[in-house]
């Protein structure tokens, strides 16, 4: 995604939702005369981009913060994102910030998740939560992530202001060698809110039961990732 977005080198970004930094690194190579502003709601993760991110201070800087409340001291000439704005409810919101963190004729691409996001990995840990020894612990798990589909994505940021927005899916599943390997993710993304529910012990079964369930006769356990790909500019 980084690499499609047409830079001449010395523009102004945020990493909005940098995690541990791995983007924004990608980003500033491509800025060789920019800045990029990276931020993330963790402080686990701002404390750890911070450190991986040092040795680009002060063109890169690493700040805490959360998108929907999102204040600049500078409007930016372009704002990315990867794998963050599906753990953000209300996009209604988090687009008017976006767009006031532009200048005009800024840009937002980003990328989350999107419609049927990993719809066949839910309904197999929701089968297997309804199993003994998970039922209880498991019961009325919330659904804390917002799979948008392109349609109300482009009309969602037409109404925060952006004069141009163009959303589409794709299709990327993620595929582990085995249930071991599948399980490991599992029990490390998908499952992460769930784990902390559950004991030490019946975490790593559940992760294990729901990749066996994911697992194909060959073994290999998919997890059915759908992209949702958006391109927004400030008028």
């Amino acid at each position: 995604m980084v690499g499609r977005i047409r830079l001449r080198g010395d523009e102004d970004a945020l990493d909005a939702g940098c995690g541990t930094g791995r983007i924004t690194r990608l980003l500033a190579g491509r800025l060789p005369r920019g800045t990029v502003l990276a931020v993330d709601a963790s402080e686990r993760m701002a404390e750890e981009a911070t450190r991986r991110l040092a040795d680009l201070a002060p063109r890169v800087r690493v700040r805490r913060a959360d998108l929907t409340t999102l204040e600049l001291d500078e409007p930016v000439d372009l704002v990315v994102s990867t794998a963050t704005f599906h753990w953000i409810l209300d996009h209604e919101g988090l687009f008017q910030r976006l767009h006031a963190a532009l200048r005009p004729g800024g840009r937002l691409v980003a990328q989350c998740g999107g419609a049927g996001n990993i719809a066949a990995t839910l309904d197999a840990a929701r089968e297997v939560a309804g199993r003994e020894p998970y039922a209880a612990a498991l019961a009325g798990m919330p659904e804390d992530w917002l799979f948008a589909a392109p349609g109300e994505t482009e009309a969602r940021l037409r109404r925060a202001g952006f004069a141009e927005a163009r959303a589409w899916l794709e299709e990327a599943p993620a595929v582990f060698p085995d249930v071991a390997a599948g399980a490991e993710f599992l029990a490390t993304v998908v499952l992460r809110t769930h784990l902390p529910r559950l004991t030490a012990e019946a975490g790593r079964a559940y992760a294990r039961e729901v990749a066996e369930a994911r697992a194909g006769r060959d073994g290999r356990v998919v997890i059915d990732y759908v992209r949702l790909n958006m391109e927004a500019r400030r008028g």
